[in-house]
């Protein structure tokens, strides 16, 4: 049976590791030829290391293992050229370009908005909204020029339709992402290119699995893994303290997909019903 990303290709941010690679690997095991960047480098101020040339060989491992070609390449989303430069590369090896998963996007110190530092807020605007943009735009004129249409998801969060005390960068950025697929929903719905968002609660991925995301869910400094699932808990409807990487793939493969063809405009969170809490 054909897989339902069957033949198509899809370009995915942040595909190193976390829910980057998780995306990489269920399409490719539904069928989709992947092209993949990240950074792999460290980010200032994250607290958190970044992912490494390493991280990107495993995921093209998987890719490959489940006999899905992958062209995967150093690129920085603040970086229009760059970024434009790899993933013209990758559309000219693969032959096409039909899903797009503008997933990188950081975490970085946290504070008070009064206290946000200029270089704070700018590196979270640049990678989490501007670097949002820059996908878009380089992969629009792939998926125009096929005629086939296509599906292109930007990841949100849960801060992206609620506030957040000490990350008013953070929810902005998010919050801005919605307003850019709103905007590129309307744009390409004559052309069949349809585009959503997700929003997920806590996932489990190096992003929140650090002391600084710890410490900012209880409240208090040197806070414990066990103690940091307590404080989540408590602002998830559903009886879990996060989800997990392929819960957010799973939703996006739907989204890619043709069972998914009417959808367009549409802020979907994958949750646990943290927006009830």
């Amino acid at each position: 049976m054909a897989g339902r990303v069957e033949g198509k290709v899809a370009f995915i941010t942040g595909a190193a590791r976390g829910q980057g690679r998780s995306h990489a690997i269920r399409l490719a095991q539904e069928g989709a030829d992947i092209i993949a960047i990240d950074l792999l480098e460290d980010v200032p101020g994250a607290p958190y290391a970044g992912a490494t040339e390493a991280d990107m060989a495993e995921t093209v491992r998987q890719v490959e293992a489940l006999d899905r070609r992958i062209v995967a390449s150093k690129a920085d989303v603040r970086d229009f050229d760059g970024l434009k430069s790899a993933l013209d590369s990758g559309v000219a090896e693969l032959g096409r370009l039909d899903i797009v998963s503008a997933n990188a996007g950081i975490s970085t110190q946290m504070a008070p908005t009064d206290q946000l530092s200029e270089e704070m807020w700018q590196n979270m605007i640049d990678t989490n909204l501007t670097g949002v943009w820059h996908t878009a735009k380089a992969a629009i004129p792939h998926i125009r020029s096929g005629g086939r249409g296509g599906s292109i998801v930007l990841t949100s969060s849960e801060a992206g339709i609620r506030g957040y005390g000490n990350i008013a960068h953070y929810v902005s950025a998010k919050h801005g992402v919605v307003g850019l697929m709103r905007t590129l929903a309307l744009e390409l719905a004559p052309e069949s290119i349809r585009v959503n968002s997700i929003h997920p609660t806590q996932v489990d991925t190096p992003m929140i699995q650090n002391a600084a995301t710890y410490d900012l869910f209880t409240g208090k400094e040197g806070s414990t893994k066990d103690e940091f699932a307590d404080a989540s808990r408590r602002v998830i409807a559903l009886p879990i303290p996060w989800v997990e990487a392929v819960d957010i793939s799973n939703a996006l493969l739907w989204l890619a997909s043709d069972e998914a063809r009417y959808v367009t405009g549409v802020p979907l969170p994958v949750d646990g019903g943290n927006y009830l809490i």
